[in-house]
């Protein structure tokens, strides 16, 4: 399609400080919000809010007009790390990187993942708080990214996933304690979720079950009591916080969902009980198959993984994109995550793929990415669809997505809060 020409010196000034009235001109347009394909739409864009949208809109003659392809409100992915990305030396970077160079990492990869159509996130562990700054940061306009709502540093347990000392030789374990994430009593629970709320997170993540790339020996084994996880949920919901749960076992999935975690990540090893549960409490399951794709075939590359990683790595990976078939085909309600970090930044989109191939329809697995996300978070009075009042965060692809969902690999356009950043 024929797409206005723009000179690039005024596309710099529309990502720094947005023209006060845009116009998109959209042959196509997702309407999430009824499941449906539009044409010929019109979007009014009015500082950093939908004005209006229908087939015309009322502007005036100043107003700056894009003709774009087919428009979707702004991708979420609900399950992101953005201070590093997995490599053969990503275990020794942990005693390489400093703070400083976690930051600039995250940075980078925000950006990244930016320019891939993704407008808000939600990070699920990091270290030193880099993604609170960050988030700050890319809120005041210092620096460019997505919307970034932070756990800050994952609660685990001793010797637990989130634990950050696993791994290392004696002298250097120490004993690492609440305000470093590690916690053994209910007590210990109460402590964390202050400190994160102290260090200016948005939410909680914990690690319910052992994790794959963990330098421990099981990956599925339940890792908090049941007063423990009681006490984390608790102490979130007083301070208004949300919970999400790193789960691939059974036990510590059905544990956490008893508890009242609001997600499960990863959800391995769901069984019919648990997803019963889910679907009872309403408790959000948020897949991560690109991260299950990607540690499958790296656990057949030698090397790539310590010894105690790469059979975890060989089991649980592939069976994500199963369960996910299983739990849709049973109604759980579905959140689009990548695990962004584990697979790389800014090929969060192949996520669509593997929805589709496990039986969701591309509509619902747009609707994942953007409504479903948006109440996942909150934020769906603001976020989650292209409607009159909400925030103006649009992507815009060449092709049809609801015939074709690979297209959304290659975004052509990119608007966050009334700003252009890609064009």
């Amino acid at each position: 399609m024929k797409r206005l020409l723009i000179p690039l010196f005024l596309l710099s000034a529309c990502s720094a400080a947005h023209a006060e009235t845009t116009v998109l001109e959209c042959a196509r347009l997702v309407d999430v919000e009824r499941g449906r394909l539009l044409e010929n739409q019109q979007v009014l864009i009015e500082d950093n809010r939908i004005a209006a949208v229908g087939k015309a809109v009322e502007a005036g003659p100043d107003a700056n007009r894009i003709q774009l392809d087919t428009c979707l409100p702004g991708l979420m992915d609900m399950h992101v790390h953005l201070t590093g990305q997995m490599s053969r030396n990503g275990y020794i970077k942990r005693f390489q990187n400093n703070e400083a160079d976690q930051a600039l990492l995250a940075n980078h990869y925000a950006n990244i993942t930016l320019q891939a159509g993704f407008t808000t996130v939600r990070n699920l562990g990091d270290a030193n708080n880099v993604t609170v700054a960050l988030r700050n940061a890319i809120s005041s306009g210092v620096a460019t990214g997505p919307r970034i709502v932070t756990a800050a540093k994952t609660i685990g347990t001793t010797g637990g996933h989130a634990d950050p000392t696993n791994g290392f030789r004696k002298d250097l374990m120490g004993d690492p304690g609440p305000e470093a994430g590690v916690i053994n009593s209910p007590d210990d629970a109460r402590k964390a979720v202050r400190q994160r709320y102290k260090d200016g997170a948005d939410m909680i993540k914990i690690t319910a079950t052992g994790g794959v790339l963990s330098l421990a020996k099981s990956g599925q084994n339940p890792q908090f009591m049941t007063d423990e996880l009681e006490a984390v949920v608790q102490t979130a919901n007083d301070y208004g916080m949300t919970v999400a749960a790193h789960s691939h076992g059974t036990e510590g999935m059905k544990r956490a969902v008893l508890a009242g975690v609001t997600s499960i990540e990863h959800g391995t090893f769901m069984d019919d009980e648990v997803i019963d549960l889910m679907k009872e409490r309403g408790t959000y399951y948020v897949p991560t198959i690109s991260a299950g794709k990607f540690v499958a075939e790296k656990a057949e590359e030698d090397g790539y993984f310590p010894a105690v990683v790469r059979p975890k790595a060989a089991s649980v990976g592939p069976q994500i994109q199963d369960t996910f078939a299983k739990a849709y085909a049973n109604g759980v309600t579905i959140a689009f995550g990548t695990d962004a970090g584990v697979s790389p930044h800014g090929t969060n989109a192949l996520e669509f793929i593997y929805m589709v191939e496990g039986g969701m329809p591309e509509m619902e697995a747009i609707q994942a990415s953007t409504r479903t996300a948006a109440r996942l978070i909150g934020m769906e009075e603001q976020l989650g669809s292209i409607s009159e009042g909400k925030l103006a965060d649009i992507v815009a692809v060449e092709g049809n997505p609801l015939e074709d969902i690979s297209v959304l690999s290659d975004i052509s356009f990119v608007m966050k809060d009334g700003k252009i950043y890609k064009d």
